[in-house]
């Protein structure tokens, strides 16, 4: 059985782009539930789907239509699913348009139950934008997506700030999913304090550190090394990090960030803030590419998800590891119980 309460709400864990891993790992999750000490979730698919997908596989696995007051009673003796309305095409390794209206779904669900109190928090399977895109949808990725129905529940907007967790390094990109030829006209004081003000509040508030330290990367080699690399560094965040100070956040910077990430520097802070994407993914998933967690702070649920994408190579094939999943699910349960005030 479960490690958790048959009393206690379940995860909500949405299927993503079904042609990639996420069928694959959330199956392979389950059955590692006892062994592992997972806490209890159920998996919103298409249930045919999640059939067909486990024959692909050879496992023989026990699937049981859900809702999500009873999963965590079922959890134990069989995958729980709430199923979608919209139905979906199993073709591992083959992404269609005609999926999109399900993945879409799925996520949406999941949130709508974490707000409605029916879930404990949201973990998301990997999705492909692609196929998305060509069906209609209009956001640049999960997060951006996730911000939308936290807005439209709160009723005004929210900044989502990703964050890539993993057992050596927290690492927060600034700027997400823009072209790297973008980020310097984008980049501004204002944008890295909000980012920087979100994750001191999540450290602080989900993470239970009590004053938590962020380490500032600079956008330029060497930090700018004065502005003879570029005056970003002297222009835009350092008054970011003297503005963090002067509001009692422990906040360093900017540093160059070719010597930010070995042992002994990460040991001095609790978050890298990093100016783009690649700054910040790069030494995460180096650091900790099997067991690394996406995620969001900023919304008023909680929202983990594996660090790697849908792996369209190999799904199907069993040889998809579940490990990203089990620590975002661990990591969700471990968040869900605590709320960054405001939120």
């Amino acid at each position: 059985m479960s490690s958790r309460s048959s009393m206690e709400a379940a995860l909500a864990v949405s299927s993503g782009d079904p042609s990639g891993i996420g069928p694959d790992i959330a199956i392979a999750a389950w059955m590692l539930r006892e062994h592992m000490r997972l806490p209890a979730f159920f998996l919103l698919a298409d249930t045919k789907l999640i059939a067909s997908r486990a024959v692909k596989l050879g496992v023989n696995i026990q699937l049981e239509i859900a809702t999500p007051e009873n999963a965590a009673t079922i959890f134990g003796e069989a995958l729980p699913i709430v199923p979608l309305k919209h139905r979906q095409s199993d073709q591992p390794g083959v992404p269609l348009a005609e999926n999109a209206a399900g993945t879409i779904e799925a996520i949406e669900e999941a949130v709508a139950l974490t707000l409605a109190g029916r879930a404990r928090a949201v973990v998301t399977c990997p999705i492909a934008k692609k196929p998305l895109y060509e069906a209609g949808f209009k956001f640049p990725g999960h997060t951006e997506f996730l911000a939308h129905l936290a807005g439209e529940h709160l009723g005004y907007e929210v900044t989502p700030v990703m964050m890539l967790a993993g057992p050596l390094l927290r690492a927060v990109p600034v700027t997400i999913h823009i072209a790297l030829n973008k980020v310097p006209a984008v980049l501004d004081t204002v944008t890295i304090l909000t980012v920087c003000r979100i994750t001191a509040l999540a450290l602080k508030h989900q993470f239970g550190i009590a004053n938590p330290r962020l380490a500032i990367a600079g956008l330029n080699p060497h930090a700018g090394e004065g502005g003879s690399m570029g005056m970003e560094d002297e222009l835009i965040v350092r008054p970011a990090v003297e503005t963090l100070r002067a509001e009692g956040i422990d906040a360093r910077g900017p540093l160059p960030a070719d010597t930010m990430f070995h042992a002994a520097a990460r040991a001095t802070y609790d978050a890298a803030i990093c100016m783009y994407h690649d700054q910040a993914l790069i030494p995460a998933k180096t650091l900790g590419f099997d067991d690394s967690v996406n995620v969001t702070l900023g919304l008023p649920f909680v929202r983990t998800s594996p660090d790697h994408g849908t792996a369209f190579d190999i799904a199907g094939s069993g040889r998809a590891k579940p490990d990203s999943l089990i620590a975002a699910l661990r990591l969700a349960d471990e968040l869900a119980p605590n709320r960054t005030p405001g939120t």
